[in-house]
């Protein structure tokens, strides 16, 4: 199996999208089936509309039809939805708009609760589709129940935080979704423990897969970036050190 470019694999991680607010300038540029254009928009970190990410037509971006509160990050389903995924308490939940259903609404609305609640994604118009994942899941590949809106997704990667027994257990997953066959892996980041690092101040905010050698790469922040071996649970070198 090829070595990927050092260079090649930098500019793929500037590309890769993170979570709400702080990599919100990734977040995958949206055209819907009518042929409208969206547009994100962060609302900054004060106030009571603070680390709010917010989706709006191009041509009336002050009618809000989709706020994502912190950890949220989207993701374009084939041929024109689009998908949000979020830790919500011990599972993962992912949701299915339809960007041509959804509904203006006024900021009013969320601000100042928004962001003390539990509640990740807000909308006027219910998801086209949604269903949760475990966080609990084993190493492995299991099998998994996909809405038939989110299977045209091929692959999905999901960095996340995982349940550890020990310092020396992984703090972190990395769980790939292959929604098209039904099917999720989980891979525990073997070398991300919390003898190593400082869990919370540390942590995996992206990950993707270079398509040329198929091994996952990402960001941890605070940290660097980095490439994993081919089992893609252990660290084959940094990329870039940060610290």
């Amino acid at each position: 199996m090829s070595i990927p470019n050092a260079a090649s694999l930098r500019q793929q991680i500037e590309r890769t999208i993170g979570p709400a607010p702080w990599y919100w300038k990734t977040f995958p540029a949206l055209r819907s089936r009518a042929g409208q254009r969206f547009v994100w928009t962060h609302h900054g970190d004060q106030g009571p509309l603070a680390y709010v990410v917010t989706l709006a037509l191009e041509q009336e971006p002050e009618k809000i039809r989709l706020a994502l509160n912190t950890y949220c990050r989207p993701f374009l389903v084939p041929p024109d939805f689009l998908g949000i995924w979020c830790p919500e308490g011990r599972a993962l939940r992912f949701a299915c708009f339809d960007p041509d259903q959804l509904k203006a609404f006024d900021l009013a609305e969320i601000a100042g609760w928004f962001k003390q609640s539990a509640d990740r994604i807000y909308a006027a118009t219910a998801p086209i589709a949604e269903f949760e994942s475990s966080l609990a899941l084993a190493a492995g590949t299991h099998k998994i129940q996909v809405p038939a809106e989110l299977a045209t997704v091929d692959e999905l990667i999901v960095p996340t935080s995982y349940k550890t027994m020990s310092p020396d257990d992984p703090a972190f997953a990395i769980f790939v979704f292959y929604m098209q066959a039904g099917l999720v892996e989980v891979l525990p980041q073997k070398w991300f423990t919390a003898s190593q690092y400082q869990v919370g101040p540390q942590w995996i905010s992206r990950a993707a897969r270079d398509a040329e050698s198929q091994r996952i790469f990402g960001e941890c922040f605070g940290t660097g970036t980095f490439l994993l071996e081919e089992d893609g649970c252990r660290l084959a070198e940094w990329i870039h050190r940060t610290t």
